[in-house]
């Protein structure tokens, strides 16, 4: 009797086990997606990002979830990434979405502001300030979902054929420039080119443009600027601290497992901080490089910071009273980055100022 019921009950359980085989594997299907970087692989640090991106999904799905990298023309060109990601073409895309700022001003916000956040700042606005509950508002308008993904920390200025003195030195100037800030300059006289990364040289050297900025000294060097012109301007003011996005298409991201949705938010998060160290580790070695090799490093004039402040916040302004989308982030961005300026200079800046100009006694 007691047999007939240990096998009557073992019967049981291995046609449970049999029909619950399949709902476990339903639980972690393969899914393979495309990534459409705005990025020469040249770049090691922000098209790698991508690759880290890529690398941690896999192994943390054990292979199941895989998401190949393609570099900026391989599927569509660089600054088409949002419309791939929008319309299906590709499942996401790795960008800097002020490259979109010609549709809305308000993707700006998502990447970085003339004279506003630099890298911490802009990582504390979006993940504790705010700003991803707004931002996630606004791409809902555009099939896409962001996810914060490397950061360049504060930029330099460019590289310019003739030296920049005054604020008149702007007017007419053809400047390679990202984003947002093309259109403060524009103010200035400036005649602002927006060009993907791996286009730049070419319009440098055949002087289609007389300067251009990208992002430092460490991508700047494999990019040859130094060829094509001298003086190298700091600080890059529209650029204290980049956020690079991974957009994902809206669906695509509701049909992922949970436990995949997890993996990719988490290798989102590790590629930001991967980029911003690569990036401070790499920079020092790379503008010491450059200036043995005969680039001038000059600083912008205050004088010029100062007429480009004052029409950034000009814009700004101009821009909320016609467009409720900006004025709906705008406002809460900048009594964040009021608070933050007033935290930073009682701490962090204090810290810096002293520690960057004591001696050291080497």
């Amino acid at each position: 009797m007691k047999r007939r019921s240990f096998l009557a009950s073992a019967g049981v359980g291995v046609a449970a086990s049999t029909l619950a085989a399949p709902a476990i594997a339903q639980s972690t299907p393969e899914v393979h997606w495309r990534l459409a970087s705005s990025f020469p692989k040249s770049l090691d640090t922000i098209y790698g990002a991508a690759d880290v991106i890529s690398r941690r999904v896999a192994a943390i799905t054990d292979n199941k979830f895989t998401i190949r990298p393609f570099a900026s023309g391989e599927i569509v060109p660089g600054l088409q990434v949002l419309d791939a990601v929008q319309n299906g073409t590709v499942e996401c895309g790795h960008t800097a979405s002020y490259y979109y700022v010609g549709k809305d001003p308000t993707f700006t916000f998502d990447s970085t502001v003339p004279f506003g956040l630099n890298a911490r700042q802009q990582n504390a606005w979006i993940l504790q300030g705010g700003g991803m509950e707004l931002l996630r508002d606004f791409f809902k308008g555009y099939n896409v979902v962001n996810f914060p993904a490397g950061n360049t920390g504060t930029q330099m200025g460019g590289w310019f054929r003739k030296e920049i003195k005054t604020v008149q030195d702007l007017s007419g100037l053809k400047f390679r420039i990202g984003g947002f800030a093309g259109q403060v300059l524009t103010k200035l006289g400036v005649v602002p080119q927006q060009i993907a990364g791996g286009d730049i040289y070419p319009s440098l050297e055949k002087g289609t443009i007389d300067a251009a900025e990208w992002i430092g000294p460490y991508d700047d060097e494999k990019l040859g600027f130094n060829k094509v012109a001298k003086y190298y301007y700091y600080p890059g003011w529209w650029e204290g601290g980049l956020n690079v996005s991974l957009l994902v298409n809206q669906q695509k991201w509701e049909e992922l497992p949970k436990t995949y949705q997890a993996a990719l938010e988490a290798a989102c998060f590790e590629a930001l901080a991967i980029m911003n160290a690569k990036y401070d580790a790499d920079n020092p070695a790379a503008l010491k490089r450059l200036i043995a090799g005969g680039a001038q490093i000059r600083p912008f004039p205050r004088e010029v910071l100062q007429a480009c402040y004052k029409a950034a916040y000009e814009l700004y302004d101009e821009t909320a009273k016609t467009n409720p989308k900006f004025a709906k982030i705008y406002e809460p961005w900048k009594k964040f980055r009021d608070e933050e300026f007033l935290w930073f200079r009682v701490a962090e800046n204090s810290f810096d100022n002293f520690t960057f100009t004591a001696d050291q006694r080497r």
